[in-house]
């Protein structure tokens, strides 16, 4: 079978969670990689042997790509996969999918119209513990959920947002310790719950940033039509990226997980649970990123080839999306 011409876009830190598994996928063929810093597309290009563009235009339109995958500040991600789908290419973007909601529905649409896959990487909702609980939902042994608890205490100092030149910016990041490290941990809560949402309360603060201001601090309560409530809290002034927890109470048990464990303890007794082994890989990644991606990469290409469907589509995405804007929009901070 011929093998799918893949690109990436964006040579970032995030890259290699995209670079690996597509080298590691036989079925795909990774022949370029685009950045508009010449030095990150050139060693990507060497360590990969692939070939360097600086110019995401000319690279889709030169190499006749059936996916590309973005890697790229947030607001960019709309604007890139339009393009793509204008040249009849398929998108796999990181998350977020913008820095607005009107963007990312944009896109969405657009790739409908095409008749062209967009798929959106949220690679927590691949781990051990997420599938187990999500599992226990869905069947009923949980019966309904009642309440959710989450708590994000991460570290991100001045030095790290001097580091970039788009991180920690309304513009270009759209936010800071929610659309960027939260997002994760308040997605896997909607997806659990999947309810549409009916009110927000929310706080956001910076607390401790001289250098950016955006919020590095936020709390809120997010009650759902379905009765469920929601209460979170996420900060970056801490001294570690220490692991999340969440705790969900429900009708027939409860239940406490986080990307690495989860343990449900029922009513009666019984308890199931669920571990994601910590391997530590020497291929410049963040720990906190996880080993993930490839599970929801190898999702993708198998909805691409038809032999299932596309679980984390632009729609489904769009839930998670809104969400975070509406908790912008509470928040009352975003500029």
């Amino acid at each position: 079978m011929e093998k799918l011409r893949v690109g990436v876009i964006g040579c970032g830190r995030i890259s290699v969670r995209h670079f690996l598994p597509i080298k590691a996928i036989e079925e795909l063929e990774l022949v370029a990689c685009c950045d508009n810093k010449p030095e990150r597309a050139d060693a990507a290009a060497k360590e990969y042997g692939i070939k360097a563009y600086y110019s995401y235009e000319e690279m889709i339109e030169n190499e006749n790509l059936d996916v590309v995958h973005l890697c790229l500040p947030h607001y960019l991600h709309s604007k890139v996969a339009i393009f793509a789908f204008e040249h009849g290419v398929n998108v796999l973007t990181e998350k977020p999918m913008d820095v607005d909601y009107e963007s990312a529905k944009r896109a969405v649409d657009f790739a409908k119209e095409k008749n062209l896959m967009f798929g959106v990487i949220f690679q927590c909702r691949y781990t051990e513990p997420a599938k187990l609980v999500k599992k226990a939902v869905q069947s009923g042994k949980l019966g309904k959920i009642l309440s959710v608890r989450s708590v994000l205490t991460w570290n991100r100092s001045d030095d790290y947002y001097d580091s970039s030149d788009w991180k920690g910016t309304w513009d270009k990041e759209g936010g800071g310790v929610v659309i960027d490290q939260a997002i994760h941990s308040i997605d896997l809560v909607n997806w659990m719950v999947d309810s549409e949402v009916e009110s927000i309360s929310c706080s956001m603060h910076n607390h401790g940033h001289k250098k950016v201001n955006v919020e590095d601090t936020a709390e809120g309560l997010i009650t759902y039509k379905n009765g469920t409530k929601y209460g979170f809290y996420c900060m970056n002034n801490y001294s570690a990226d220490e692991p999340i927890e969440i705790r969900m109470v429900c009708e027939k048990g409860k239940v406490v997980f986080g990307y690495h464990d989860a343990l449900i303890t029922y009513n009666d007794g019984t308890t199931e649970d669920a571990h994601e082994e910590q391997v530590k890989k020497a291929d410049g990644g963040k720990d906190y990123w996880g080993s993930w991606h490839i599970r929801q990469i190898r999702q993708f290409y198998n909805a691409l080839q038809g032999r299932e469907e596309l679980e984390i589509s632009g729609e489904e995405a769009l839930k998670i999306h809104k969400l975070i804007m509406d908790i912008y929009e509470v928040g009352g901070m975003k500029k």
